[in-house]
């Protein structure tokens, strides 16, 4: 169903009927009831009381403001990050750049997705605070539908993941304000690539 969401077979606003959903996957309902659990969780799917599970669906206007919220607080993390840095951390860092940069050169979009999520968690994880961490994982789950289409563009892959590089150099050399520019400039320019994959005709 997440596959459905993301290749946009499914639209944002519609509704997700379980019967059909079932009947195509060659499943009962419940299993299908349980992806909408985690699909809800994910922030890709929202209930409507009485009408059933609908795909997320954003305005562009919405969008622009969660990106602007979500780069000062990832900026913040990036900063806070440079104090809890640990060999551990640094291993999981290259290990995550550098399956990405695999995932970039085989041109797997959800992979490098996935990885890309994994690696942002790291540095909120890193920054200590709870509620920046919360906060941020709130913008991610409202983004998700708009910003997983414009990973299938595997320029948009590779230079996401120079830039991830920029910032864990700048956490590694334990730079706060350069890693907090860093990071801040890292999602403005995630949302100039996003709105350039949206204003590009089908």
């Amino acid at each position: 169903v997440k596959r459905l969401i993301y290749s946009g077979e499914v639209k944002p606003g519609e509704r997700l009927n379980e019967a059909a959903l079932a009947l195509r996957m060659g499943t009962s309902r419940g299993p299908i009831r349980e992806a909408m659990k985690e699909l809800a969780g994910l922030g890709l799917v929202t209930a409507v009381p009485n009408r059933g599970m609908f795909v997320r669906q954003l305005s562009l206007r919405d969008m622009l403001e969660v990106y602007e919220l979500r780069a000062l607080v990832f900026g913040y993390a990036a900063g806070r990050a440079c104090e809890h840095l640990n060999d551990e951390h640094r291993q999981t860092f290259e290990r995550l750049l550098q399956a990405m940069d695999e995932a970039c050169e085989s041109d797997e979009g959800t992979l490098y997705y996935e990885l890309n999520l994994e690696l942002h968690a790291l540095i909120l994880e890193l920054s200590r605070n709870r509620r920046a961490q919360q906060a941020y994982d709130d913008y991610v789950k409202q983004l998700h539908i708009f910003r997983r289409k414009y990973f299938n563009v595997p320029g948009n892959m590779r230079r996401s993941n120079v830039e991830h590089r920029e910032i864990y150099d700048a956490i590694a050399a334990a730079d706060a304000p350069r890693a907090r520019r860093a990071a801040e400039q890292h999602v403005l320019s995630g949302r100039s690539r996003l709105l350039a994959s949206i204003d590009e005709p089908e």
